[in-house]
């Protein structure tokens, strides 16, 4: 498969700029593989193809503020920070995106806030994501995080082009979100409401929830043609015994077991055994799917509309099939279907 494999023509006016009004009512595409059937419904019917001791895996991983705006030292020009990695809790080192980054150099110093409490130093310029920036705050780590999550904004993806509302910080944020570290939503999962989980579980279906940080990674446009030469940026997963056991017995009873989102999906894919089953993982994965693959875990995936030659849509053409996919998506488009991080969602069966 090669990039142009992927591109389509998506109309702006399909990209979400807000979620829908409810979580659970926005519209939900079926894809069912065997029978190569296309079905539009809404995502609370989701219930209807799931049974008792089937596997929902969620990726409850918790978005941070990730956005800051400082002024710079000197000329006070407004510079955006993007968080991306803490390097050394200790130190306050942290690997930053900035913006415009021509304008910033080594030793410049950033100031943050009204009242200038939290002021950053910048220490490298070499490295592959941006920057490297260490805080400088006169108090304990605890009050230094709290700080910044003051001083943050919800990283709203750049394509969504209107200002961050209150709403935001509520609605880019799984129900499910437990474990800071993203900077971006795991987008899939949004589309869960607290009824929808309970009517889920009242039904039998149990929950696997694992974890991947997000990175901006995920969003890096491929810009080889050849795709096995493009590189994933790595991102921190976790798998514990509890899932991973709650996983592999559905596996062994041929349950169908569902990845919620394609980091759920990268998750399980990056720890699967010699004997195909799942184990359990601390560490970074920078797994890149894209067909042909042959899936380990997972007999079914729940994803939005992902933009073109993204590695999004890629891992979904893997796993429902190219010429599938495509069918789906230029459906998609004539039915006005939602798109990208706040859009509607598809299920593949």
């Amino acid at each position: 498969m090669k990039l142009s494999h992927f591109h389509f023509d998506l109309p702006d006016e399909l990209l979400a700029e807000y979620p829908s009004e409810h979580r659970d009512e926005a519209r939900l595409m079926v894809l069912d593989r065997k029978n190569q059937t296309i079905e539009h419904k809404y995502f609370k019917d989701l219930i209807d193809y799931f049974d008792e001791d089937d596997v929902l895996i969620l990726n409850n991983t918790k978005v941070f503020p990730a956005r800051l705006y400082g002024n710079k030292e000197k000329t006070g020009a407004r510079i955006e920070v993007f968080l991306l990695r803490e390097l050394n809790a200790e130190q306050r080192l942290w690997d930053v995106l900035v913006d415009p980054a021509r304008k910033i150099r080594i030793g410049n110093k950033l100031y943050f806030g009204d009242d200038d409490t939290l002021v950053a130093e910048v220490i490298d310029n070499t490295t592959s994501r941006g920057r490297t920036l260490r805080f400088l705050y006169d108090g304990s780590y605890h009050e230094f995080r709290k700080k910044l999550t003051e001083l943050g904004e919800t990283p709203l993806p750049k394509y969504i082009k209107r200002a961050v509302e209150p709403e935001d910080e509520e609605r880019y944020q799984t129900i499910f979100a437990k474990n800071e570290g993203a900077v971006a939503a795991p987008t899939a999962g949004l589309h869960f409401s607290k009824h929808l989980l309970k009517r889920l579980e009242i039904k039998g279906v149990n929950f696997a929830e694992v974890t991947l940080h997000v990175g901006l990674g995920t969003f890096n446009p491929v810009e080889v043609e050849d795709l096995s030469k493009h590189k994933m940026d790595s991102e921190e997963i976790s798998i514990n015994k509890l899932a991973a056991d709650t996983i592999n017995t559905a596996l062994k009873n041929k349950k169908r077991i569902c990845a919620v989102g394609t980091t759920a999906m990268r998750t399980i894919e990056s720890s699967v055994s010699s004997s195909g089953t799942l184990n359990e993982f601390d560490g970074w994965t920078n797994k890149f799917i894209f067909p042909p693959y042959d899936f380990s875990i997972a007999n079914c995936m729940i994803t939005n509309f992902h933009t073109p030659k993204s590695t999004l849509l890629m891992m979904a053409s893997a796993f429902a099939g190219h010429d599938f996919i495509k069918k789906a998506y230029d459906e998609a488009i004539k039915e006005g279907y939602k798109f990208y991080s706040y859009g509607d969602a598809m299920l593949i069966i």
